[in-house]
């Protein structure tokens, strides 16, 4: 009878690595265009919120379908600004329990009380039947991530502001771009916030934009963002200084001339990496929100453990070792956060299970033919070595 043959060793145990090259897991390299965009302000020697700052507010508005667009520090100050006018101390607020934290501890910041919702266990947006169950008396907004890249469930999360008076702020930071029913995220919501970190899909170093379509809330953004100020030194209210400078800005306008093509070469990575689980199997991709088109800052992938005998981290460090880098955002849901331990009222079951599966594969505009060559193989060889 035909023997079997044995499953390559893996570079764990000695074997030889699918690539002694590890394939790129972000590409964030500034190109000659960017750099002569921030030396152009450097040599004009006006550094502060000016030109590029308010060309950066009219570009992203007309990108996504926002009236008000203002540019700040970075997206944890964008969030701070949108829920200060938003919601009151000691007002409910439903977060997702599956998110980075930025979302939530901005919402304590404010003196709100963060009532976590679990995530629905395919897109990993937050799930708005379940925060429709978590209602109180004194929830007066809701909080949500448009997480990895791919829209919440729009629809939902407007239709249970709509029937319990909330207000809705989007957490865009990983979502630069996306759509929902062919509407940029800047439509929808009373305020809508971005990251603009290093790593972001459009990334300045340190940054971050708030958006809104009303009028009186963005006066109040303004205001918010530097010291309260309606004329020099005529301060109306408290505010403070939040202010992004014409150097980031500029980067940013840089590169938001190339970040269509790359979010559109981004798309197609996606979907070449929907076929390659369906090849390996025993790894469940992330699933699109209906009407929904992501922009995949991130794409996270699930380790079904029912298939495997090995954990989610033993099976990424498998991968390291053949060459193919992983990320795992995040390694636990924000209720199990000691930050948090003193609002926690419970652990919603499916955030909990996605920390334990979920794990990120290389994602940017720059991955080639060969690194999915080799992200494929080292899956296949990893997957086989531990599968039950």
């Amino acid at each position: 009878m035909p023997q079997s043959v044995a499953p390559p060793a893996l570079a764990l145990s000695g074997g030889t690595p699918v690539s002694a090259k590890p394939v790129p897991f972000m590409s964030l390299a500034l190109t000659p265009d960017d750099i002569e965009a921030a030396t152009a302000v450097l040599r004009s020697g006006i550094l502060r919120q000016g030109a590029r700052c308010a060309e950066l507010e009219k570009r992203w508005n007309e990108l996504t379908g926002s009236r008000h667009t203002l540019t700040c520090a970075n997206g944890t100050c964008a969030l701070q600004l949108a829920y200060e006018p938003l919601f009151k101390p000691g007002d409910d607020v439903l977060v997702p329990a599956w998110s980075y934290i930025a979302t939530v501890s901005m919402v304590v910041a404010r003196g709100g009380n963060p009532i976590f919702c679990d995530a629905l266990p395919g897109t990993m947006q937050i799930d708005a039947a379940d925060a429709r169950r978590r209602l109180t008396k004194r929830t007066t907004a809701i909080a949500c991530t448009h997480l990895y890249g791919m829209p919440v469930d729009i629809d939902a999360v407007q239709a249970l502001a709509r029937d319990a008076g909330l207000k809705v702020i989007y957490d865009a930071a990983q979502a630069h771009l996306a759509t929902y029913k062919g509407k940029g995220l800047g439509a929808f919501g009373d305020a809508v916030t971005y990251s603009l970190y290093a790593t972001k899909n459009l990334a300045t170093g340190e940054g971050g934009l708030v958006s809104t379509n009303d009028d009186a809330l963005a006066r109040q953004l303004g205001l918010l963002r530097s010291h309260g100020e309606t004329d020099k030194y005529l301060h109306d209210q408290v505010g403070y200084n939040y202010r992004l400078n014409d150097i980031a800005a500029a980067i940013g306008c840089s590169r938001l001339n190339r970040l269509a093509d790359q979010t559109a070469q981004r798309r197609r990575n996606a979907d070449r990496y929907d076929a390659i689980l369906a090849r390996v199997g025993g790894i469940e991709p992330p699933a699109r929100t209906p009407g929904a088109e992501g922009v995949w800052h991130l794409y996270t992938a699930r380790l079904d453990l029912g298939r495997v005998r090995c954990t989610r981290d033993e099976f990424c460090k498998a991968l390291g070792a053949e060459g193919v880098p992983t990320a795992t955002h995040y390694p636990r849901s924000l209720t199990r956060q000691p930050a948090f331990r003193a609002v926690v009222k419970d652990h919603p079951p499916v955030a909990d299970a996605l920390s334990q599966r979920v794990f990120c594969l290389p994602m940017h505009h720059d991955l080639s033919d060969e690194h999915f060559r080799v992200v494929e193989e080292a899956l296949h060889k990893v997957a086989q070595a531990y599968r039950v």
